[in-house]
């Protein structure tokens, strides 16, 4: 009884921790006012609960607000200086690393392109050890502790308990991403799909903001989702759930990377767009670009081409087609288009995306739902995957992850 009793009340002291942390990182400043008539929690409980946050260095002062024949009520913030976090973009083309804050402020990154043809393990691996130690690097010796790593990879995330990555389209079968990486840091490691951390990041900080039911949309060389339902993603029964690319959009259609025919990715995925205008026209501008963004940008400045118009609006009527799929599927509130690619060709396209939804979407959800860009910029995966260690340090009451822990799953606030 004495064992249940310690662990009841250590348990009880975690969820109080955890939900005064969450008020403040996601609400604050506020006070401790704010915080009792938001909580359910007593005056007692909340005054002994931010002590305990502002003695661990968790929670800071910040300002104080007149109150009317009283004393100024002192406003609390989460301490951003606290400690940082490491997010990874793991891309088809590069791998993306950046050092971050508490708010997930940037404070140092690095890109690192990966060969033609050089999406393996092994290199992948290597460029995420390269830009940890370059961002790390960066910091002041004598600063904030690490909390964790989050990484976001194309394809499916399971944990088994270590996580492993299956990814169709790039030949990755079951690669034990995570048991990799510990061959060279002992620091917690966290592993989602790339689509589900950039659907994090925008409903945390973006575009999905204040929603409940939402899909966000990544659209790079590939193509995928994030359907996040009640404030949750949803994921499916083996963490598959969101592959929107993988959607048959034409019966017997273009080969898809995947090996299907007819998937939405092969119509508006980068690599394809690029491929399906360079069919028709011998365009060196596009044909002969550094890289994938390179050869999109300058398909997207031939405004005098009909080739580039012919593809570029079949291009549009394709993702307004998949995004009235999504509106008809799950009813959501928004619709936001996302990743790199969905960036650009949506700052181009977006009333001719919206104008194919409505036609092809049933109407009363149609009219329910907001379709808009992302708010986070190409960066977003990148930040999303900073959120992974965040969410478990905040759930967990601002308690540091043991090396080893896997990933939280994704979720709203």
């Amino acid at each position: 009884m004495p064992e249940r009793t310690l662990q009841t009340v250590r348990d009880l002291r975690r969820s109080n921790r955890s939900l005064l942390l969450r008020r403040l990182y996601f609400g604050g400043p506020l006070s401790r006012q704010d915080l009792i008539h938001t909580t359910s929690l007593s005056a007692a409980s909340v005054s002994n609960v931010v002590a305990d946050l502002v003695d661990d260095g968790l929670v800071v002062e910040a300002g104080a607000l007149e109150s009317e024949g009283g004393r100024p009520r002192i406003l609390l913030r989460v301490n951003s200086s606290a400690l940082h976090v490491v997010g990874v973009d793991v891309g088809e083309t590069r791998v993306r690393v950046e050092l971050f804050d508490l708010d997930l402020e940037r404070q140092a990154g690095t890109d690192l392109p990966l060969d033609a043809g050089g999406f393996t393990a092994p290199e992948v691996v290597t460029r995420i050890r390269a830009g940890l130690e370059a961002v790390t690097g960066a910091a002041a010796p004598d600063g904030p502790a690490l909390l964790g790593i989050g990484i976001g990879v194309p394809g499916v995330v399971q944990h088994s308990p270590d996580a492993v990555v299956h990814g169709q389209t790039n030949g990755w079968d079951g690669v034990p991403l995570e048991r990799l990486l510990h061959e060279f840091t002992d620091l917690p490691i966290f592993i989602d799909n790339g689509a589900v951390t950039m659907g994090q990041a925008e409903m945390w900080f973006g575009a999905g903001r204040g929603t409940r039911n939402t899909v966000v949309t990544l659209i790079g060389s590939g193509v995928g989702a994030s359907v996040v339902t009640a404030g949750s993603p949803y994921r499916g029964s083996t963490s598959s759930a969101g592959e929107w690319g993988h959607t048959t959009v034409r019966v017997d259609g273009r080969r898809c990377r995947c090996g299907s025919r007819g998937c939405l990715e092969a119509y508006i995925g980068a690599e394809s767009v690029i491929a399906r205008y360079l069919e028709i026209a011998d365009d060196p501008a596009v044909r002969d670009a550094a890289d994938e963004e390179s050869a999109l940008a300058a398909l997207l400045a031939r405004t005098d081409s009909a080739a580039a118009r012919e593809v570029l609006d079949d291009t549009a009527v394709h993702i307004g087609a998949g995004v009235a799929n999504l509106i008809n599927l799950f009813n959501p509130e928004r619709i936001v288009i996302g990743g790199w690619a969905g960036l650009m060709l949506g700052s181009a396209l977006l009333p001719r995306i919206r104008e194919t939804a409505r036609e092809y979407a049933l109407h009363h959800p149609f009219s329910q739902t907001r379709i808009t860009l992302g708010d986070l910029g190409p960066d977003a995966v990148t930040r999303g995957a900073a959120t992974l260690p965040v969410a478990r340090f905040l759930a967990a009451g601002g308690t540091r992850s043991r090396a080893g822990a896997q990933a939280a799953p994704a979720s709203g606030h």
